[in-house]
Formats: C-alpha cells, structure tokens, sequence
C-alpha cells in the first residue's frame, strides 16, 4: 500500500508542476481552511494539523496521522512508465531505533522519536527537548548540503517543559504548521498550547531528516513530515536528465530513416501488386485468390520487417556503451586529480559528454570558483582611518609559497594526542557534567578523552585565515586600554570605535565554538574578569588617559557597573561621555537594579570599595615614586595576557562561511575573542577588561535581498540594547546616517572609509562595513512586539521577518569597513586565455561589488589592457533603455575584425560590458531585452556585479533560449545551483561553501584549471568520437539493408532473402557490432597535449564536416553506392549460372563485412592493437560461425538447408576475386575524395596533425645530429686526452 501512495505522491508533484515550493494547493484561504479552535484535524490546504501520539491526543493522531505519508522511503531510478520490469520499488530502511524499538519505516507524523549523539535523524522533527540545560542541539548536516560546520538548533521557545526531563505524557500541545515543501531554509508554523498561547516556529526549531546529532547527549522531538514529505526527500528529484545537443540531432536523423523506410517499403509493395498483376498464366503456383492490391499492403508490412535493420535502434543502446567508456576515462584522468583534497572528477550526467566538446557560452561564479573561497583578513578602516596591515600582506606572500603544504594547522591537546591531526567532523558527544567545562576549568583525564573525544577542527580554519599579524599602529591605540606605549593619546570617540568595531566582528556572526578536549564552550552562569574593574580604572590613572585622570576617588565609588557605566557610556553617535556629578552616580546605580546582569555591591562590599580606592591613591604614589616597580607589573600583566592566549589557541570556530571565519581571527588577533555561545549569551574576551557575557537578544540572519545580518546584544558594560551590523558596503553605505550635532565629523568618516572600499575593491579585496545603532528601551520594546508577531505567523513569515529587519537596520553608525583576500586559484588567468582563443565567451556572475570583479576579471586575463569597458550603471528604466542604445552605437561604431594570432592576441581592442544587478534586472525584461542581447553579443565578455542567483540563472536561461547557444555554468555555492542548473552543462566545484552546487551539477570539479582539459580535451574527443559513430552506423544499417532491398527487384518484391536468417540476425548483433564501440571510445583525431595548445581547434571541431547536417545525405548516397557495387559486382559475376539463392548471397554478406570493417579504418584516426584486435575478431567471428553453420548444420534454418554452401563457396576461386573487387570498387572512391579535400582545403585538425608529424621528425632529425656531433666530439677529445688509443677507437 505504501508503494502505491509513493506512486501517487509522485504523480501528483508531477501534475502539480511548482516542484521547488511543494506539489500542496494553495487556492483556499487559511481562514475559511481551518478553525484553530476545532480539535479536529484537517490534512488538505496550506497548512497542516500534528497531534502527539499519547493517550490525550490517541484518537486525533489515529485520525489524522493515516492520511500523513509514513516513514518508508522506495528510491528507485526508473518509473513505471518508462521501465516496468525493473525494480521500480525498491524499499530501504535503517536500523535505527525510537523509544520502543521502532524501524524507521513504522515513524509516522506526532510520533515522539528519542535520539542520542551521533544518531542520523529519521524524520523531519520539532525540537521539544535537549540535554544541554540552554535548550540548544547541534547538527551536521553533511548529508543534506555537505557542508560540515555544525548547525545549532533549539527548542522551542517558551515551551512548558522546557529544561525538565521530558516524558511524552506531558505534552498537551497541537502543532500547526505549513504543508511540505522542498524549501531547507524555511519553516512556518505555531503550537498552542493548552491554555490557548502560541508560540511561533521556525527553522530554528527544526531537525532535518539525514542530519546527524552531535555534541548534544539527547533530544527529543515530535515528528512533522515523514517519508518522501521530509524536505530532504523532497529535495531529492531523482537521477537528473538531460538530452545532448546530438541526441537532438539524431532524433531526426532518426526520422528520416523510418522516411526512408517508408519509402522502400511502399516501393516494395507496389512492386510487388504489379508484379501478381502481370500474371495471367503462370507457369508457376501463384496466389490468384488474394487481390494484388491486398497482397502489396501484406508485403509492406513484410518488408518493414525485413527491412527494420534500417533504423538503428541498437544504435541507441551503443552510444550508452560508449559513453559509459567516455566517462571511465574522464574519471581516471591523473590531470584532474586534486591530491590536496583526494578528489577527482566526477560526472553526475551520464549522458551529455558530447555537449562538452559544444560550448560557446560559459557563465562562472567569482568567488570560490574564479578564488579559492578561503578568506583571509587582511586590512581594515576603523573611524576613517586605513590600517593597511603591511606585514599581514607580506605573510600571505609567504604563504603564497607554501600554498599546497598543510592547509589546516594542528591542534592538540595536551594529554598525549600531541601526534594526530584534527579531523573535521565532531563525534565527540560528552556527557552533561563535561560538557559544562570551561576553557578554565581542569583538563579532563586521558582515559575520558580516549573513550569520549576525536579531534577535529572547525570549518574554514585555514592557517592563513588564524594568523592574522595586528597592525602596528592599531595595537598601539588598543594598547591605552592596557598599555602606554606612545605619548599621543587616542581620542575617547575613536577608542569607543575601535573597540565597538572589534567587538562587532566577534560577535556578529553565527559561528559554533569550541575546543578539540570539548564539544563546545557554553556560558557559565557567573564569570569574573580577568581583571577586576578597579585594575581597569588603575590601568588607565597609572598611564594619564586624560579622560580619567580627571576624576576624584569620589566619583569613581559605587558599583562595579556604576563604574563601567560612566566608563563606556555611549550615545547613539557611539562618542564617549562622562558623569562627573556624584548624583548621577546614584541614579545610575539605582537604575542597574533593574536588570538582572546589573549586581549590587552589598554594603560590605562598599566598604571593601573604599578600602580598594585608598589602596588605589598609595598605588598612584608609587607609580610616580617607583617607575621601575610600574614597568615590572606591566610586564607581568603581559605574561598573564600571553597565557590567556595560550589558553585560547586552543578555540576551534565553526562557520558557515569563510569570510566569517576570517573577521572572527581578526577580532581575535586583536585580542577581542569569542570564547562561548548558547541560544541566549555570548562569552567574549575584551582587550584590558577580559571576559564579559553578553547577552543575545536576536539574531537578524543574512539573507540575499538584504545583504547583511546584525544582532542585538545588551550591552555588558552600558546595559543599552545595540544592534551591530554586518554587510555589503553598497547597502550599509546607504543605512548609514549622520547626527546632526556632529554632520561634519561623521561625514569625514563616510568619505574617508568610501574611499578605502574603493582602494580595497581596486585591490581585489572583499569589502563588507560594520555598523552600530543604540536603541532606547521604547523603542525595542515596540520593535519586539512587531518582530514576535512576525516570528509567530504562519502566513507571509518570510515577508514578515524582512519588514522587521529593516526597520530595526536604519539610521546606522558606521564604525569602519573590512579587506578580505580571496585569492585567485592556480592556473585560472591560462584556463580563461584558453577558453577564449576556443572562440568560447566567459561572462562573469557574482555578487561582488563592481570595482572588485574588474580588478578580478584583468587578475585571471578576462580583460586586457586594450579592451575597452562598457559600464552600465542606471538609475532607472528610461535611463538604461536610454544607455544600451548608445552603448550599441558606440560598439557598431567601433568594431574591427579580430583575427587571433597563435597566441590569442587580439589585433584590435575589444569591448567588455560591466553591469550592476539593478541595471540587469532592467535588462532582463521582455522591454530592453532585446538591446541587452544585441549588446552582449557584440562585447567579447560580460561582467554582471551584485547579481542575485535569480538573476544569474535568468541570464544563462535568456542566452540559452534567444540565442540558441550551448551554454556552461560553473559556481561552488548554494547560490550558483539555479544558474547550474539552468544551463545545458551544469559544472559543481567542491569548494568552501558546502556540496549543494555538486549534489546539483553535471560535472563537478575541484579546481577552475580543469574546465581547460574538460572541455578543450575530453569535450572534443567525446564530441567528434559520438559525431563520427553515429555517422558510421547510418551509413551501416543502410548499406546492408540495401542489400536486401535490391534483391526484391530479382524476386518479385516478395520479401525473401538471400542469405541465411541466423547470419541475418547477427550481422548487427555480433559480426559488426564491436568495432564502432571501440572506434567511439578509443579514436582520437589528435593527441590531448596538441589540444591543449591549440584551443582553436575546439571551434574548428564543432564546425567540421562531421557536424554538418547534410552530412546525414551523403552518408546515405554513399551507403547506397557502396551498396550497388557489393549487390551487382557478384550478381553480374554469377550472371548466366546455376548458383543458388544462399550460394549468391554467400559473396554479399562476406563482401558487405570487409567493405563495413575497412570504410572503418578509413575514418579512423587511431588505429592501435585494440582496434587490430577488435577487427581480427569480428572476421574471424563471421566466417567461423558461417563454416560451422555449414558443416554442420542441417535443418537450423528451414526451408532452405546451408549445409555444405560455405564450405564450397570459399574453395572457389571466384569467391576471393568477387571479394576483392567489390571491396576495391566500393572503398575507391571514398579514399579518392578524402584524398583530393585534404589537398585542396585542408581542416585545421589535419594541419595540426600534419605539423605534428613534421615537428616530431624534425626533432628525429635534430637530435640524429647532435649525437652524431656529440658523439665525433667525445671520440676525438678521447684520443687527444689518450695518445696512446688506438686509432680505430679513437
């Protein structure tokens, strides 16, 4: 039963036809579906009702739950329209056990399924419980995306039980949520519980099916989609099909071949109608009582039969071969293996090969494909002033050098692993008690790690990426917070900067963190600094900060808080201030009861305070008295930092992203580091303060159409709810607003950081700005409300989320901007020359801001110095109609021949079109359409910045449909599948960014560099080697059935044969059938290394003879002609005998075999011992079943009777000679015309091959000339340094 509900689930999505947001209707309104009130369950419309499956709800979940698809799971690759007799249901299941031992396959939807660490996730579940006591769970979700970073997930929010042991009994909750849909990222929903309240859900809360449970002991959850309705499984289309440009051609092919049928079979049968028409008396039985008319329409049918040979339906089952033979060698291709990453090509698509050697488009992602998607800091702007972080630049210039040495730096720990390197997975899954240790707590014991730890490092943690070397000039301001090592003293509102800036890098992120003896590092509940707060203000006395120097004891008492208020207090303008009226000291105190991460100091502790203060005046003695003791302590307080930093070496962060990772190193360079995360806080490390919990309020996370993420933190040291503020300089440039108190200063930081980004984008760098906003608690408040409500909807969440984001991302601070290095991978500025002279266009789609994927595009050689830019940067519709009209001009005006010299010069300059992503959105409409195409066919590249994936597979699409042009698509990221898909040649690159761009290619590669050999190689070998056999079996087919279309005419059209039926039969199927495979595997027209330097010859290929269409027509006129000579050369020799109908034919099938296997090796262009072989073979195989058919057998092949005809045949004379002039007479002409072509229009290929055969014998003759010389030459210096030698050996 549940394999025909597969069926029927399939068949729906099927005829629903919106397979990327799910096959559910959506044509009935939310409202009018479902009253939220009635317990009852509905399972049609948007949405979907859950009851858990216990004793409460046991009646509603046995109601609703049926009607939900199951667990099981049939994975098949034939449907039952296409191959019945196959395995269509083929049903698997794991092991994997529930709460009762439960099969995977008996989960249903509301069942309550326990998982443990390591465990892979059965169904897609919503998270009830976690072990960890802050409600988090991590993922990995390898399986799914292939992506290795851990994922958090938490449980629900505000749920009752949440942080209890959880029992499925005490659930009384109904779960609404959306139908299943194929979207990863997305989940919508709500719980009411019993007492009517609504929590929202959200993705967050979901775990996939596939997925793996790590560093979490348990979790329990309550299943919502199960079987083919996870969204893994949904995700999962099946084996992807694509048809080849030449299988679209043979198709017609094809067509005309059952044309040509047609007509000899109408031939056939009326001749054969006139033929029992002309007799009236004849000597001869002849079947008078059937009308002639009916007896041709018998015939036909006879004929299409005998004649069926005719359309080469093996020919199909034969190229499967070939390509599977195409594949086995691109796969074992030694030149693109990556032994860095021990990957090799992989070719998903099995049968498009050919396509490979017919690209004239190919569309590439930047960064991660162009890149190596392994981002390392490298500068930054703070307060509008450039730290270049010249030394930084000089280490990734070593380590330019070093690049295929170890990628990943060792980390180990101290009990005795100190030999293995970290792997990249985490199946480390400690108990609670573990769990909770902090990076200052005890070291567990050896025998706990052996049994309970594997090492292993987070994602994106390069070398180069944790090696960040600090800027001189920025330590030296970071150092007033701890040191004094300059006598200018940094101004408080640049300070304030410096460190919100730091700080925002360390926690604006998602990153997972945690150590190789640990699963991840948590927030304790308390935490002291490492300095106490009296320390900082003595720090800061002890070195004459300015700021500080003013104030009196007096003043500083209070609260630890009270102090750090007046310290960092900060407006929206992020300046510092300062309280100076001691009154404020006590209302600011009072204020801090409010809040829980406010403490006050108990009155035993005020007296301490004043204790600590007078100790702090005799201190401030002592340093003018003592100097000497003052350099001392400074001393050791760098000692206590540099042990903290041993400590810390040993964090390992998990991000979702390179760049992430990078701005996460380079906070910690800096001494701002992150060394915890849960759902709710975040433990940071703060230079000269030390660790300080943060409290997370909300996480903002990027997306496409915002191109940023932020989060909202309360403030550790001021208790002010900021947002921070991450994202492309495009948008935050344009966030950013300037107080009117202080328009001047703050637009002198605008201009000044505006113009780094444009010097960092010159560079090639990667640039993103860091923001803050300060908001006032009414103003979150109201903010919260609105964002609860949008968390909590079902309908238009998305829309929702968005709104509320972009409210809360105005009237930003900016704080400075970043550089991240993303260097070019090896060989990319040779493999985008080569594609280029192959006469193959490379457009350029990224999301990068302009001026860095022009520094980019010159970096690997798209542009050259004499190319000219076309940039198309619009405001507005009207204003782009406007510009592609005289860009159009200006081209028409400007264009010249461009012949390409050996060397792909170009001898005129070219145009190249840079456009922004919303010009391109202009562009692509059905208005200017028209003028962009027109455009870009005339520019020899075209670089598309801030480009969205929509936009990106909407361009390969509109060049793929309106031009009618193979198109290519490479990328490495999630946001390239859509554009790979697309295209006709979909290729992944495993990169940096997860497997979601492979698990959706054609071919997936590790590095750019192997697109040359792909295509200019294995591209034009696959293509011209299919091209060629398919030609070859054409004109096969019809040469042989031609044979026996002109015996009809001798026969009075009745469909007889003149040759055995056995030999009829296995002609195609065995004697003739082996060479073309071999010849579509083995042949090479000319050898990879000439390829490689000669692409022009991929362009040459596609436009050969071989490809042309009316090369189908000559094949068959030749088939034809062949077919006359093999026919009537024996029928006028054996004219006027007595030989019989088997005797006649025995010349014409042996004749037919030599002139098929000869007209072979004339198109060859290989001939080895395989082919030797292969050919010896199919004529030994021929006459030795023909010889044993006629010695032996007597009755195989009633009415007629072989037996004794072979064998006298092939002891005449006459047989060899017949054999011999036919095969002559039918070969000759073909070999003149070859012949007299070459001479007179030689193809480049031939000209290749013939400068290779002179270049190798001119290097024969070359080296025979220096061992002559080189050998005279040792001789005679023999004999001169040896008079005693004999002349001879002289």
């Amino acid at each position: 039963m549940e394999r025909l509900r597969w069926v029927q689930h399939r068949c729906q999505q099927l005829l629903a036809g919106d397979s990327r947001r799910g096959w559910y209707s959506d044509g009935l309104h939310n409202s009018s579906l479902l009253n939220t009130h009635d317990p009852r369950g509905r399972v049609c419309g948007k949405q979907r009702t859950i009851f858990p499956h216990n004793g409460l709800h046991q009646q509603d979940y046995e109601r609703v739950s049926r009607n939900y698809k199951s667990n099981a799971i049939s994975t098949t690759k034939y449907t039952l329209l296409t191959f019945i007799p196959m395995n269509l249901f083929e049903q698997f299941h794991s092991t994997q056990k529930s709460y009762i031992d439960q099969c995977w396959k008996n989960v249903r939807v509301g069942d309550f399924v326990h998982l443990s660490c390591n465990e892979i996730i059965p169904a897609d579940m919503l998270l009830l419980y976690s072990s960890d006591p802050r409600g988090v769970c991590y993922i990995e979700t390898a399986n799914l995306d292939g992506e290795t970073n851990l994922k958090q997930r938490q449980v629900v929010s505000d749920f009752p039980l949440q942080g209890e042991e959880f029992t499925p009994e005490s659930f009384h909750s109904r779960i609404e949520c959306e139908n299943p849909n194929n979207d990863l990222s997305r989940f919508r929903g709500y719980m009411e519980h019993s007492n009517g309240v609504r929590v929202g859900l959200h993705s967050g809360n979901l775990l996939l099916r596939s997925c793996t449970i790590r560093n979490t002991e348990t979790v329990v959850g309550i299943v919502v989609y199960a079987g083919h309705e996870t969204k893994a499984m949904m995700n999962n289309s099946g084996p992807r099909y694509k048809r080849s440009k030449l299988e679209k051609h043979l198709n017609t092919d094809i067509l005309w071949c059952v044309v040509l049928l047609f007509i000899m079979c109408l031939t056939a049968a009326i001749g054969h109608g006139f033929w029992m028409n002309s007799f009236e008396e004849s000597i001869f039985q002849v079947d008078t009582e059937t009308s002639p008319a009916l007896a041709g329409f018998y015939i036909f049918w006879t004929m299409v039969i005998v004649l069926q040979v005719l359309i080469p339906i093996s020919l199909y089952v034969s190229i499967e071969i070939v390509k599977l033979g195409q594949i086995y060698f691109i796969h074992n291709d030694l030149s693109m293996y990556n032994e860095q990453l021990d990957s090799r090509i992989q070719c998903r698509a099995l049968n498009i090969t050919e396509d490979l050697g017919q690209i004239q488009y190919l569309f590439s992602d930047k960064t991660g494909t162009l890149t190596e998607n392994k981002m390392v800091f490298r500068c930054c702007s703070i307060f509008g002033v450039e730290y270049p972080h010249e030394e930084n630049a000089r280490r990734l210039e070593v380590y330019e050098s070093e690049n295929s040495e170890t990628a990943v730096r060792s980390v180990t720990l101290r009990s005795g692993y100190s030999g293995k390197s970290l792997s990249c997975r985490s199946l480390s899954c400690n108990r609670s008690s573990v769990s909770l240790h902090t990076l200052t707590a005890e070291p567990m014991e050896e025998d706990q790690l052996s049994g309970h730890v594997q090492l292993r490092t987070g994602a994106f943690c390069s070398r180069m990426a944790k090696e960040v070397v600090p800027d001189p000039a920025l330590v030296k301001k970071l150092n007033w917070l701890t040191n004094h090592s300059s006598s200018e003293t940094p101004s408080s509102m640049e300070l304030t900067y410096i460190t919100d800036f730091f700080l925002a890098l360390a926690i604006c992120n998602s990153v997972v963190v945690s150590s190789p003896n640990q699963p991840r590092h948590v927030i304790p509940e308390e935490r002291t600094p490492l300095k106490s707060l009296e320390e900082i203000k003595l720090m800061f006395q002890r070195f004459s900060f300015s700021p500080f120097s003013a104030l009196s004891p007096s003043q500083i008492k209070g609260s630890p808080h009270s102090f750090k208020s007046r310290l960092f207090i900060r407006g929206k303008r992020g300046s510092l201030t300062l309280s100076t009226p001691v009154s404020n000291t006590t209302d600011m105190s009072g204020s801090s009861q409010e809040n829980d991460s406010k403490p006050d100091l108990s009155a035993r502790e005020e007296e301490e305070q004043d204790v600590e203060d007078q100790e702090t005046e005799d201190d401030l003695r002592d340093t003018q008295t003592n100097p000497d003791e003052t350099r001392q302590s400074m001393q050791d307080l760098t000692r206590q930092v540099e042990c903290v930093e041993e400590i810390t070496d040993e964090l390992v962060y998990e991000a979702e992203s390179p760049d992430e990772a990078a701005l996460v190193h380079a906070a910690r360079a800096y001494r701002c580091t992150l060394r915890g995360r849960s759902a709710e806080s975040l433990l940071v490390d703060l230079p000269g303060i030390g660790s300080l919990a943060i409290q997370l309020l909300h996480i903002l996370p990027f997306d496409s159409n915002r191109k940023r993420m932020s989060v909202v933190v309360r403030h550790p040291l001021t208790g002010q709810v900021v947002v921070f503020t991450k994202g492309a300089d495009s948008v935050i440039m344009d966030l950013a607003e300037s107080p009117t108190d202080q328009t001047e200063v703050y637009n002198h930081i605008k201009e000044k950081t505006q113009k780094h980004l444009d010097a960092y984008a010159r560079e090639g760098l990667r640039t993103l700005c860091i923001a803050k906003k300060v908001l006032k608690e009414d103003e979150y408040d109201l903010w919260l409300k609105a964002h609860m409500l949008a968390e909590s909807s079902i309908e238009n969440r998305e829309e929702l989320l968005l709104e509320s984001a972009q409210r809360l991302e105005t009237n930003l601070t900016l704080l400075g901007s970043t550089g991240i290095v993303d260097r070019l991978q090896e060989e990319v500025p040779e493999t985008v020359a080569a594609l280029q002279r192959a006469r193959i266009k490379v457009w350029v789609l990224t999301g990068d801001k302009q001026e860095t994927a022009i520094n980019i595009a010159y970096a690997c050689k798209l542009l050259c110095a004499s190319d000219k830019l076309l940039t198309a940067n619009c405001g507005s519709k009207d204003a782009c109609a406007a510009l592609f009209e005289d860009l159009i001009l200006e081209v028409q005006g400007g264009e010249s021949l461009t012949d390409l010299t050996g060397n792909g010069e170009s001898m005129s300059s070219s145009f190249i079109l840079v456009i922004d992503g919303r010009t391109l959105g202009w562009a692509l409409e059905d208005e200017l359409r028209s003028n962009f195409l027109e455009l870009s066919q005339r520019c020899k590249a075209v670089i598309c910045c801030r480009s969205t994936p929509l936009q990106k597979s909407q361009v390969v699409q509109l060049i793929r449909d309106h031009l009618g042009v193979m198109t290519l698509a490479v990328g490495d990221g999630a946001n390239d599948v859509s554009m790979i898909q697309v295209a006709d040649v979909g290729v992944g690159i495993s990169g940096q960014e997860g497997m979601q761009a492979v698990m959706s290619s054609d071919f997936a590669i590790s590095r750019f560099k192997h697109l040359s050999k792909l295509l200019l190689v294995h591209g034009h070998w696959c293509y011209s080697r299919l091209a060629n056999m398919i030609q070859y079996f054409i004109y096969k087919n019809v040469m042989y059935v031609n044979l026996l279309f002109w015996y009809q005419f001798f026969c009075g059209f009745s469909g007889s044969v003149m040759t055995n039926s056995w030999v009829l039969i296995l002609f195609n199927l065995i004697f003739t059938s082996a060479p073309p495979l071999i010849y579509g595997i083995l042949d090479q027209d000319l050898p990879a290394v000439t390829l490689m330097e000669l692409p022009e010859l991929y362009q040459d290929a596609q436009t050969s003879k071989t490809c042309v269409p009316y090369m189908f027509w000559i094949t068959v006129l030749d088939a034809f002609y062949q077919s006359l000579v093999c026919f009537f050369v024996p029928y006028f020799a054996y004219a006027g005998s007595d030989v019989g109908v088997l005797s006649f034919g025995s010349p014409i099938n042996a004749s037919a075999l030599f002139i098929i296997l000869l007209h072979q090796v004339i198109e060859s262009n290989t001939l080895t011992w395989i082919h030797v072989v292969v050919l010896v073979l199919s004529c030994a195989s021929y006459f030795g079943f023909v010889l044993l058919l006629s010695g032996f057998c007597v009755t195989c092949s009633p009415p007629v009777n072989p037996l004794g005809i072979e064998l006298l045949q092939m002891s005449h004379s006459l047989f060899y000679i017949i054999c011999v002039l036919t095969t002559v007479t039918a070969l000759l002409p073909r070999l003149f015309f070859q012949a007299l072509h070459n001479t007179l229009h030689p193809s480049t290929v031939l000209k290749s091959a013939h400068m290779d055969t002179v270049d190798s014998e001119n290097y024969r003759r070359r080296m025979q000339r220096w061992n002559m010389t080189h050998s005279k030459t040792n001789r005679l210096s023999a004999g001169a340094d040896n008079p005693g030698l004999e002349p001879s050996l002289a």
